[in-house]
């Protein structure tokens, strides 16, 4: 049997991602409801120090920068009068860096971010932030639809674990795997981290 190849190669796309001269950040629900909230991801503080990375080299390039926010209800998760709507201190916005709120998982949806990205006039994006089964993935596959072309982090994401509907558990681990892998199939180049993306 034949080693499978995702889509994105069978079409003869690249396998690199593409640099960080012509593209632009996004970052995802990096808060704090993932970090100290109700739902506390296995891995964030990791991932939240290769977001920080990865920020550092977009400014550092003077690349545009967008940074997403879940806005939930009063009283459940991204709650905007508590803590755990707040950034994380590790990838906060800095200067003008656009914040993008949302509330729903595609970051694109009833959001201004097709219009700043427009603005730019860059056909490629850099995505790290939180879920990757979640928020990422609907943001990457939108983004696609419009255009774009993208590269995941994958190391500056994290996912949680979830019930399998058969009594199980799928854990974090093995979600984030089968997820990066259906982004790579179709929708994204992944890359583990931003010392991977060409300058």
């Amino acid at each position: 049997m034949s080693q499978p190849q995702t889509l994105l190669s069978m079409a003869g796309a690249p396998a690199t991602p593409p640099n960080l001269s012509a593209s632009a950040v996004v970052m995802i629900d990096a808060q704090r409801e993932y970090l100290d909230g109700r739902l506390p991801l296995p891995g964030v503080t990791a991932a939240l120090e290769e977001g920080s990375r990865l920020l550092s080299a977009a400014r550092q390039a003077g690349r545009p920068v967008i940074h997403v926010r879940h806005k939930g209800r009063a009283g459940g998760l991204f709650d905007p009068e508590t803590t755990a709507y707040s950034i994380a201190e590790a990838v906060l916005p800095v200067g003008d860096e656009p914040v993008v709120t949302k509330t729903l998982p595609n970051s694109f949806a009833g959001t201004e971010l097709a219009e700043l990205l427009a603005g730019l006039k860059l056909e490629n994006l850099l995505v790290a932030g939180f879920m990757t089964h979640m928020c990422v993935s609907s943001t990457v596959r939108a983004a696609t639809d419009l255009g774009y072309r993208s590269a995941v982090i994958a190391g500056a994401c994290a996912t949680r674990d979830l019930p399998d509907g058969q009594g199980g558990v799928v854990p974090a681990e093995q979600l984030q795997r089968a997820e990066l892998a259906a982004l790579a199939d179709r929708f994204a180049v992944v890359v583990d981290s931003v010392a991977q993306v060409p300058a």
